[in-house]
């Protein structure tokens, strides 16, 4: 038994009498969801419980951010934990007592339960003044779900000033309750959005030779796209490109004037990133001035990728094995997914890791951003425990 193992104990007591409560904030918030910037009364609610456990509370940060501050009785390093708290547009299939009341709002990726598990951990922290060595920032984000995001804002507005480390958790819903899912290196992509408008000449179907279609050359951009990753990027190198709208003509008798198309670009490498970019405009111009039409590009760069550095995650890998034990500590897969956890990363060292959250109820096997998303609440003990971990290692 190491010298921290005692405290660790009466705090892993502390979570155990607690436990109903961040059940209810759980439950609380998703029966309430709201939107990317748009989450003003969630965030009074996370501030009211924040200030009832005696913290310094500062809101409005970066739009709707708030950290909480828990300063110890002795001097030391400050390490940050941060939850995100936006929902999304997704009706709430579920029939559970605590179900969306906001029609066409729903808490389908866990923010909910990330927030309660911070929530919780900041209540059962602030009881421990007396033995933190430092400062504990708690950061809750708004806007995770919608580019640019909210990290982005809160750290342009100095979020992590004087902060040491800075580590996120997620629930994992394709991971077995108990597991603790860690990774280093990149682990998440980087995300852009693109919109290309095309404008030809409309006419009638019989007539095409008097016409230029924009929908023919719609087509001819979506099928060249396709051949960026296969024939332009290192086959060494991830990349993907995916047209998700396309929108174009009226009749079934009309040549169409005008075509939409919308796509996600995801990446790794920031060189990868920018010649994808590149290649985006090449094909696009190339193919309406080939065809005689015009095009307008509005290109997002989102999300950089997520990069969990070495130190710091091997730290908390070990930290994990001895809190959960090494059965139950499992390799994160590199996904193309993104997550704007990314912009804290870029800043200050630390990690970004996974709680899993299914169980043997087929009711938690949906997955994220699924209008029946569930998860089993004890997931949420995990999500505390690891924070308290974390914090016992680094300020107590």
């Amino acid at each position: 038994m190491t010298s921290k193992q005692p405290i660790l104990n009466d705090l892993h007591d502390k979570l155990a009498e607690t436990a109903y409560e961040a059940i209810e904030w759980r439950r609380y918030m998703h029966q309430y969801p709201e939107l990317s910037f748009q989450e003003e009364k969630t965030a009074l609610y996370i501030q009211e419980k924040l200030r009832s456990f005696g913290l310094q509370v500062t809101s409005n940060i970066g739009g709707l951010g708030i950290t909480a501050v828990l300063e110890g009785a002795h001097p030391g390093k400050t390490i940050a934990f941060r939850a995100d708290f936006d929902a999304l547009p997704i009706e709430d299939e579920k029939e559970v007592p605590y179900k969306s009341q906001n029609p066409g709002v729903m808490h389908a990726c866990g923010h909910d339960g990330h927030t309660a598990a911070l929530l919780w951990t900041a209540k059962t922290l602030s009881e421990f003044k007396r033995s933190i060595h430092g400062k504990i920032v708690f950061i809750f984000q708004p806007a995770e779900e919608l580019p640019p995001g909210g990290a982005k804002f809160m750290v342009e507005a100095g979020v992590l000033g004087g902060v040491d480390y800075v580590f996120g958790a997620h629930l994992d819903s394709q991971s077995p309750l108990g597991t603790m899912v860690v990774g280093e290196g990149y682990q998440m992509a980087a995300v852009d959005k693109f919109s290309i408008k095309v404008q030809g000449i409309g006419g009638h179907g019989a007539r095409p030779h008097q016409a230029v279609d924009a929908i023919v050359i719609a087509s001819e951009i979506v099928n060249s796209l396709q051949k960026i990753v296969s024939r332009q990027v290192d086959p060494l190198q991830s990349a993907v490109v995916t047209i998700g709208v396309l929108q174009a003509g009226s009749a079934f008798n009309i040549i169409a004037d005008k075509a939409l198309l919308e796509g996600t670009v995801r990446t790794f490498d920031a060189a990868v990133r920018k010649q994808v970019e590149e290649q985006i405009y090449r094909i696009a111009e190339g193919i309406t001035a080939a065809f005689g039409a015009t095009c307008q590009i509005d290109y997002l760069n989102g999300y950089p990728a997520l990069y969990n550095p070495s130190a710091e995650t091997e730290t908390v890998r070990s930290l994990f094995v001895e809190e959960f034990s090494a059965d139950r500590v499992v390799e994160m897969e590199p996904s193309m997914g993104a997550e704007d956890f990314s912009y804290f990363l870029l800043e200050k060292p630390g990690t970004y890791f996974r709680a899993g959250s299914r169980n043997e109820d087929p009711a938690t096997h949906y997955p994220h951003h699924h209008p029946k998303f569930d998860f089993d609440e004890r997931a949420l003990e995990n999500i505390s425990k690891a924070f308290v971990k974390i914090a016992n290692h680094y300020v107590m």
